[in-house]
């Protein structure tokens, strides 16, 4: 049985996944920690003792996640 190579040197029956620096995998790992802190605060926090934005649509946008993740609210 031959093996063929394509122009990147993979053959096709051994696919290989690309390898990502830690230098451009980094931004993005933050911007995502960054993402999911907010969304804890907005889903356990807001509407409570430490609430930044006045009113109930924050906390009704996200109360059934609150339940879901064990959060009080009421």
């Amino acid at each position: 049985m031959s093996q063929t190579t394509t122009a990147t040197g993979v053959s096709p029956e051994s696919p290989s996944l690309p390898v990502v620096p830690l230098g451009e995998l980094l931004p993005w790992a933050l911007l995502g920690g960054l993402l999911l802190m907010l969304a804890l605060y907005f889903v356990g926090a807001e509407q409570g003792a430490t609430a930044m934005f006045s009113g109930t649509g924050i906390h009704e946008f996200v109360h059934d996640g609150r339940h879901l993740l064990g959060f009080p609210c009421h």
